[in-house]
């Protein structure tokens, strides 16, 4: 299948949400796109603890593992830019660890899609070996672990100003 259209998005589930709801049919930057999916979806579980907020979004990483195999496998493409799931639940690990505010919340975008898109050892490693459901969010976690160090570095480097 050469591009997923709305017919594709809306004949399986999981589609709908490896293809971010529709965010990943986007003929221009998917991926970001996908990313700011994240936003609206870690704020319905910002009210939750830490622990809560980990488990939603580890749960969501397992789903993730399917839906984004599931869609890869249809489209012939394991990593198929269109596929956003990664993205979203990336980014709403990364907002688990920072603090609720906007710079942050801005800053936290701008890390996790540095990372996502320049792919740093060993993400780059990862994102070529491992083509199935696990690949396409295993490296998208590695970026979000980049970002939350980098923005969690930031943090303790302003409080010691």
């Amino acid at each position: 299948m050469a591009n997923p259209d709305i017919k594709f998005l809306l004949s399986h589930p999981a589609h709908f949400f490896a293809l971010g709801f529709g965010s990943g049919l986007a003929p221009k930057a998917p991926g970001t796109l996908g990313t700011l999916v994240g936003f609206p979806l870690f704020w319905l579980i910002s009210n939750y603890t830490f622990n809560t907020q980990l488990m939603i979004t580890t749960t969501l990483f397992i789903m993730g593992v399917y839906v984004c195999d599931k869609t890869g496998k249809v489209l012939g493409v394991a990593d198929y830019g269109g596929i956003v799931w990664d993205e979203i639940v990336a980014m709403m690990l990364v907002l688990t660890f920072t603090p609720l505010n906007w710079f942050w919340w801005f800053a936290a975008f701008l890390l996790f899609r540095l990372f996502d898109i320049w792919k740093p050892d060993p993400i780059c490693y990862f994102d070529a070996k491992l083509k199935n459901g696990f690949g396409v969010m295993f490296d998208d976690l590695l970026a979000a672990i980049y970002a939350i160090l980098v923005m969690k570095f930031i943090a303790w480097s302003v409080s010691q100003l």
